[in-house]
């Protein structure tokens, strides 16, 4: 399968496509967590994008860069909720309906905002299987357009446009970090890095408990995501053949982490910058505190990629 590398001109034509459609997040900074950390962290601030993450970028990207008539009929995805939102809302925007496919354990605030934004949902078992045998059935049905939550040209190009702001505000960064789950950011982060940034390495943050990127990476063929178990319900889908091609041309390193190592960097983002996230955000702080020597001294950004999470069911409130 020969994979259509995104060009350097197709990053920057998003980025002028969606211009004015999205929020140019802010970047913040932490004293306390750099003296924590030893070292200069800048946390790029994608829940406060609209829907709360960073998945309106390449929605509203793919959305707008569709010809018409085949917008007409609507478009589909299968997604646990932040693309099924940023989906949504972009169709809204662009006058067009959207059916989305959820697992039936998507957190109730995603489902929530599908609704809100005006997409229709149908359930289905949460598994990968299912989510392609109910959207292949609903595709049928309607003639929407499948947009693929990360397996899809122009929602790289759109996620990129992410790194690529990260990389106009700060020329000399020696690393930035990203959450990967099916790896559509990770990939555009990759992409942006190589054409934008000329010494900038990118990490990942896996958790260990859904690793098939690490181990993916690892052994140069892509293990499909089973069973995954872990918090960071964001990063439960597998890496296609097309982010797979990118991210490991690209990679610096994937670093897996542990749940605990997760509730704690999450906890330190809302009690240090007094900001939400959900984990799937914290997983890339918590890339730090898994490696904290690798890290030492050097200047790093951060994509914080999501503030979606339920309050009532936050992962300390049990302690």
């Amino acid at each position: 399968m020969r994979i259509d590398i995104p060009s350097v001109n197709e990053l920057i034509e998003a980025q002028h496509r969606i211009e004015g459609k999205i929020k140019r997040t802010p970047i913040l900074t932490s004293l306390t967590l750099n003296n924590i950390f030893q070292c200069e962290l800048l946390f790029k601030c994608e829940n406060f994008q609209k829907v709360g993450a960073f998945k309106f970028r390449g929605a509203t990207n793919a959305v707008l860069n569709l010809p018409k008539d085949r917008l007409k009929n609507g478009v589909a995805t299968h997604s646990s909720g932040n693309h099924a939102a940023a989906l949504s809302l972009a169709a809204q925007n662009a006058r067009t309906k959207a059916y989305i496919v959820m697992p039936k354990t998507a957190p109730k605030i995603k489902q929530e905002a599908v609704r809100n934004y005006g997409g229709e949902i149908t359930f289905c078992e949460p598994n990968q299987k299912a989510r392609e045998e109910k959207l292949k059935e609903i595709v049928k049905e309607t003639n929407a357009e499948f947009i693929h939550p990360y397996d899809n040209h122009d929602i790289i190009c759109g996620q990129s446009t992410c790194a690529k702001e990260i990389f106009e505000e700060y020329k000399e960064l020696d690393y930035i970090i990203t959450p990967i789950g099916g790896g559509g950011l990770l990939s555009g982060t990759c992409l942006s890095a190589k054409y934008f940034s000329g010494k900038t390495k990118v990490v990942a943050a896996e958790p260990k408990g859904a690793d098939d990127a690490y181990r993916s990476i690892r052994d140069d063929k892509i293990y499909p995501s089973v069973n995954p178990q872990t918090i960071a319900d964001g990063l439960l889908t597998s890496l296609s053949e097309r982010t797979f091609t990118i991210i490991k041309e690209n990679i610096d390193e994937i670093i897996t982490v542990s749940e605990e190592n997760i509730i704690t960097a999450m906890k330190m983002i809302y009690e240090r910058m007094k900001i939400v996230v959900e984990p799937s955000s914290a997983v890339a702080l918590s890339a730090i505190i898994t490696k904290p020597e690798k890290f030492k001294g050097k200047k790093i950004a951060l994509i914080l990629t999501g503030g979606n999470v339920d309050l009532t069911n936050l992962p300390w409130l049990d302690d």
